[in-house]
């Protein structure tokens, strides 16, 4: 059939999503979440999922196409849209085996995966697959397929070097920038480190957010390799290349029922790791009754997890048990976290010393693990290229290289200072509490919101002294910060 192309002006994330009328649709007996293939002449031809008007909006002769097929068709005023009955995808059956509890074939998951990459799987079929997988688990091999399949339908990047470095935290603590100071560290030793990171989700700030406000985060594959072949290193965010870019989808569907099925947690990181060719990781694990593993012989559990899957795909992985019950640094939120960085750095005196201390710690771990330390000896060669100034001076070659940012390095313009209410001892910090204020003060979108500690546990405090400071660029945000109740955030006894 034949109809009359409608724009309809909003964009739907990069899926090809296309509307019929309700007579239309019913006529050729297509519903909701079908697929139909479109052509506009010599201009182009695609598959789309099919929306059903049903309010008289779309007329029968017409067809709705949002923005991205639109573009896409290269459509104008007066063509004339040919429309056919397209098969679904067979990842659709493979979706329906994970549910009913199946294992599946490598081949399986990479075409599952390749649909996802193409956007030809609605969020709703990519949340079935999550879900399957969460309630049925995955095996160690179906793991790797998993991780295998999203590196394969990604861009990989490939160096000559035979010793690639990397490092990620499954997260849960706010702050906790320590890639920013490892990363230049390690490539100060002359190891090769390229780092893809994330944005924030549901925190104050990812540490692509936190390098956003020094330098460009969003790099081609192309651009990237020569970066690191001539810096040594990079901190990019891992959603502006086609690296794993599957997985950016899939975290999507994830978040609103924080669904993180161990397997697709695994598969998630170690295809990061996999597409930058990493073959020496750190995994750091935080652990603590307010992150995601609450206690130490799950992380362990974990922790071997992540080093049997990193053996079946060629990768040395080290695990790192961390401490999660109170945040890494003093700043929460972009410009607070960039700044805590930079002191660390450049080996200020008012640095935050938890900070300095675990990125050094980590950092050691990744020098012996890359043989440029002898065992015992990386956390001593770390503070050596860190108080030397080498790690600093690696990092603004980054920073210059990826292209240096010109955000003000200041708070928010309006701030509230919370106060102990009483003398005594701090014994708890809230992470969660601390995040969703910074995040309600405007961070990471209002780059220098966020939340600034004064006081860490076990510190001593006095009745009335500033326990933490909450900035914000706009003051109505600052005052919706007090429906969380502020004291709540701080435990003094």
């Amino acid at each position: 059939m034949k109809l009359i192309p409608r724009k309809i002006p909003i964009k739907v994330g990069n899926k090809f999503v296309a509307v019929l009328s309700k007579t239309t649709a019913h006529k050729f007996d297509l519903h909701a979440g079908d697929r139909i293939q479109i052509k506009n002449g010599h201009k182009g031809d695609l598959r789309a999922i099919l929306d059903v008007s049903e309010n008289g909006e779309i007329d029968e002769n017409e067809i709705g196409l949002f923005s991205e097929p639109w573009k896409k068709l290269k459509t104008k005023r007066g063509d004339r849209i040919t429309v056919t009955i397209a098969d679904k995808p067979i990842s659709l059956v493979y979706i329906r085996e994970k549910l009913d509890g199946k294992k599946l074939s490598p081949e399986k998951y990479n075409e599952i995966i390749k649909d996802v990459v193409e956007d030809d799987l609605s969020d709703v079929e990519m949340a079935y697959f999550v879900s399957g997988c969460y309630k049925n688990g995955m095996t160690d091999d179906e793991t790797v397929a998993l991780t295998r399949s999203i590196v394969k339908n990604g861009g990989r990047l490939k160096f000559k070097k035979r010793i690639v470095m990397d490092k990620h935290c499954i997260g849960g603590v706010p702050g906790n920038r320590t890639t920013m100071i490892v990363v230049p560290i390690v490539a100060a030793a002359g190891l090769i480190m390229p780092k893809t990171s994330s944005r924030a989700i549901t925190s104050p700030a990812g540490t692509a957010d936190t390098m956003e406000v020094l330098a460009n985060v969003k790099n081609d594959a192309k651009r990237l390799q020569q970066i690191a072949n001539r810096v040594g290193g990079f901190i990019t965010w891992g959603g502006g290349v086609d690296l794993a870019a599957a997985d950016d989808h899939m975290i999507r569907v994830r978040n609103p029922l924080s669904l993180d099925p161990q397997g697709m947690l695994l598969a998630s990181i170690m295809a990061k790791k996999f597409s930058v060719s990493a073959n020496r990781v750190l995994i750091d694990i935080p652990c603590g009754p307010q992150v995601k593993v609450k206690k130490r012989a799950d992380a362990i559990a974990l922790g071997n997890k992540f080093k049997l899957i990193g053996r079946k795909l060629g990768m040395k992985v080290q695990i790192l048990i961390s401490n999660g019950e109170q945040p890494i640094g003093n700043g929460i939120g972009p410009v607070l976290e960039a700044r805590d960085v930079l002191k660390v750095l450049a080996c200020e005196k008012d640095a935050p010393k938890d900070l300095r201390e675990k990125g050094l710690k980590m950092a050691g771990i990744l020098l012996e693990l890359g043989e440029k330390a002898k065992k015992g000896q990386g956390y001593k060669k770390a503070k050596d290229l860190l108080d030397s100034g080498k790690a600093n001076k690696k990092f603004m070659q980054m920073i210059k290289a990826q292209g240096e940012q010109r955000i003000a390095i200041r708070e928010g313009e309006f701030a509230k200072h919370v106060l102990a209410k009483k003398t005594g001892k701090v014994v708890g910090i809230h992470n969660k509490l601390v995040a969703r204020i910074a995040r309600t003060a405007g961070a990471p979108v209002d780059k220098q919101a966020g939340v600034y500690l004064y006081k860490k546990l076990g510190d001593k405090v006095k009745k009335g002294e500033k326990l933490f400071t909450i900035y914000a660029d706009n003051k109505e945000r600052l005052k919706n910060t007090e429906i969380f109740g502020l004291d709540n955030a701080y435990t003094v006894k």
